[in-house]
């Protein structure tokens, strides 16, 4: 699976970068692969692909992204074919980790620094507290700072959510007995709010820092993603990530936050290629 995924998002990549320049598009491709073997054994991918485009009078922006990995998982389940039933405990290598997620903006300039902003966010994560999330919104966007080494804005406005909770699996009882509850997909209107900042130390190394928040009276999704670049050429570079994923509203037994640290080369493509 981390392999298939990983030759997918090249191929991806290949003929939308070609055409990037013609088109007036710019972006980068990254993506990061590791794998352990030994007293562990387990294989870990992440590779990410994005769009801008600005103008004098629009600013747009596409992304999409894709996580996964495998490794040894120590699994509980119950012997039904014993009397009184038993509780086994058996360890399998199997994925640990399978999410896409896909989102694009467009910003319409009302002058210099201000401007109007329609975005659509969509999400499918196997190991999240929900099977999918998605969200459309409408707001006003300002570019607070922006010259050679600074860059920071902000948007906020109102949204509407789709997003259904996991299944979850709880035993209990003696003999012990196991119950799947399944949840209905849930809808409600939520306020979307983005901070994006980038700073240039210098010609060759970049800090950027992106906060989303997507707040609900049923659940608020808060992603904070963190990247230190170092160029080594004019199109590729390396970068290190950290991602923390927060919901406020989980199942019994799910953690509310995930974590994610990367290591990635990055391939630039159009006008951030320097």
């Amino acid at each position: 699976m981390p392999k298939s995924l990983f030759c997918s998002a090249l191929l991806l990549l290949v003929p939308l970068a070609a055409h990037a320049d013609d088109d007036g598009w710019s972006g980068s491709g990254e993506a990061g692969f590791a794998a352990s073997r030994g007293n562990s054994k387990s294989e870990n991918l992440n590779a990410k692909l994005q769009f801008t485009k600005e103008d004098e009078r629009w600013k747009d922006f596409f992304y999409v992204t894709a996580l996964g990995s495998k490794g040894e998982v120590t699994n509980t389940v119950v012997d039904n074919n014993t009397n009184p039933p038993t509780v086994v405990t058996t360890s399998k290598y199997e994925t640990t980790s399978n999410r896409f997620e896909g989102g694009a903006s467009a910003g319409y300039k009302l002058d210099e620094r201000s401007y109007i902003v329609g975005a659509a966010r969509y999400e499918n994560d196997e190991f999240s507290p929900f099977d999918y999330q998605a969200i459309v919104s409408i707001g006003y966007g300002y570019t607070a700072l922006k010259n050679q080494s600074d860059e920071l804005s902000f948007e906020v406005g109102p949204g509407y959510k789709r997003y259904r909770p996991v299944e979850t699996t709880t035993i209990s009882g003696d003999p012990p007995v196991v119950t799947v509850e399944k949840h209905d997909s849930q809808g409600e209107g939520v306020g979307r709010g983005l901070i994006a900042y980038k700073h240039n130390f210098n010609d060759t190394t970049s800090f950027v820092n992106t906060l989303l928040v997507e707040a609900g009276s049923a659940n608020t999704f808060l992603q904070n993603d963190t990247g230190l670049q170092v160029d080594m050429s004019k199109k590729l570079a390396l970068k290190v990530g950290y991602q923390v994923r927060h919901n406020s509203d989980v199942a019994p037994g799910i953690k509310e936050t995930d974590q994610l640290l990367t290591t990635n080369l990055v391939y630039a493509f159009g006008k951030t290629a320097k």
